[in-house]
């Protein structure tokens, strides 16, 4: 279908089902519209006479596992009712050509020529990274147009670029691989573009969760093919929302803070002869402390510890959802954003201790929770600077609001939902 007979149709109602179900009750005529603008922008940019297809891929929750992923770890987590919306065709050439409306960025990319630029940042630098994965990971790519929009916040913690990344992975597989991929390998080639595009140390986590969609929980032990296990979980069912809560300041300038995450705690297990902490036990570094730290350094084994702990919440907060345990569940979410706040210690950076919007969001959200006796809170995604997440009941949700905003800021605060699927062509649902 061109874009006019693409925009017949989702006017006629036809994909409103899925509308439903990726953006939530009550926003499908505002989902409808937003489907509507992109097409329309893509048409006015590339003209519209073309067979086009719409695709979608969400921003990402992480409800535990705090930095876990990169040593091979385990993790909760899902993908959410925002995301990154696009408009694409195939066109005949070596060139890719992206236009973000969001960010006002309009870029072509040669197909012959993926070499990364020298500052090594930005995002024709992860295109060309997603580009090259692909042909790395001996997958087809081909020239196409593609017309973006997205409503993740940007640097955030809730993972817009490994929603834009697996947007781009979702439009290659269904133009040149015939759909043949899966999230996993997704993931691999969206992790490639940031570690070698971007110079990040990034685990599998953010892309995993945008791309496979739903309640999750991953272990990465064998990165190479993870375990993952959908978790048929509905927080509404406790009437509980989950909130995020911009604190202020991205986090897109602290690579460095990130980077140095996984490498303290690959120090620790270097000291076994290991690669990752996964490779190693909690006992035995706790029984060889005295040298760990000597060789390490003490937030090393600090982060190490964390990682240990980490995984256990993940296994007891699956089980507490499976079995109907909320409460604990929950207690487990307050466990694991103390240990990244005193142990991971990424609530904010050392290099500008005096900006500290993610700790000034989660005392206010604990003396809160404390008033109520309800509720949960924690450093959301990678830290340092972005989001927290809150998980309350819905009766005290519109007072936390107004309580949080009058802190952080008009619009700070957004009440998600978990959407059921990762990155998707929407076609393929109609």
């Amino acid at each position: 279908m061109n874009v006019n007979e693409t925009i017949r149709m989702i006017e006629e109602g036809r994909m409103d089902s899925l509308l439903i179900s990726l953006y939530g009750e009550g926003k499908c005529q505002e989902s409808r519209k937003r489907c509507r603008m992109v097409l329309e922008g893509y048409a006015k940019t590339f003209g519209g006479e073309e067979d086009v297809l719409l695709f979608s891929s969400p921003g990402r929750t992480e409800i535990s596992g705090n930095h876990t992923d990169h040593n091979h770890g385990k993790v909760l987590a899902g993908s959410i009712n925002l995301d990154c919306l696009g408009v694409a065709a195939k066109n005949a050439s070596c060139q890719v050509r992206i236009v973000s409306e969001t960010y006002g960025q309009d870029f072509t990319i040669d197909l012959n020529h993926l070499e990364p630029s020298s500052k090594k940042a930005g995002t024709a630098d992860l295109v060309k990274g997603i580009l090259k994965g692909f042909a790395e990971s001996g997958c087809s790519v081909g020239g196409f147009n593609a017309y973006v929009t997205s409503n993740v916040i940007s640097a955030a913690g809730v993972s817009s670029s490994a929603s834009f990344e697996m947007l781009l992975c979702s439009m290659l597989n269904v133009f040149f691989n015939e759909g043949r991929m899966d999230a996993v390998a997704y993931a691999h080639i969206g992790k490639y573009a940031e570690n070698h595009y971007w110079d990040k140390a990034s685990g599998l986590l953010d892309q995993m969760a945008c791309a496979v969609g739903g309640l999750i929980t991953i272990d990465f032990f064998e990165p190479a093919v993870p375990v993952v296990e959908k978790i048929d979980f509905d927080f509404a069912s406790q009437d509980h929302s989950l909130i995020i809560v911009q604190t202020g300041k991205g986090h897109a300038d602290l690579s460095a803070d990130y980077s140095a995450v996984p490498e303290e705690m690959k120090r620790v297990a270097a000291f076994f002869g290991k690669e990752v902490l996964a490779q190693v036990t909690e006992k035995e570094v706790i029984d060889n402390l005295p040298a760990i730290r000597r060789a390490a350094g003490d937030r090393s084994v600090l982060r190490a510890l964390h990682f240990f702990e980490e995984n256990k919440r993940v296994e007891a907060e699956v089980a507490a959802l499976k079995e109907g345990r909320f409460q604990d569940f929950l207690a487990n979410i307050t466990a694991s954003g103390n240990s990244s706040w005193k142990w991971l210690q990424n609530c904010f950076t050392n290099s500008n201790y005096q900006e500290q919007g993610i700790t000034v969001a989660l005392a206010l959200t604990e003396l809160f929770i404390a008033e109520k006796q309800q509720g949960a809170c924690r450093v959301h995604g990678g830290g340092f600077a972005g989001v927290i997440m809150a998980m309350l009941p819905n009766s005290v949700v519109d007072e936390y609001i107004a309580y949080i905003e009058k802190a952080m800021g008009e619009g700070s605060a957004y009440r998600m939902s978990i959407r059921p699927y990762g990155a998707i062509c929407m076609n393929d649902f109609v």
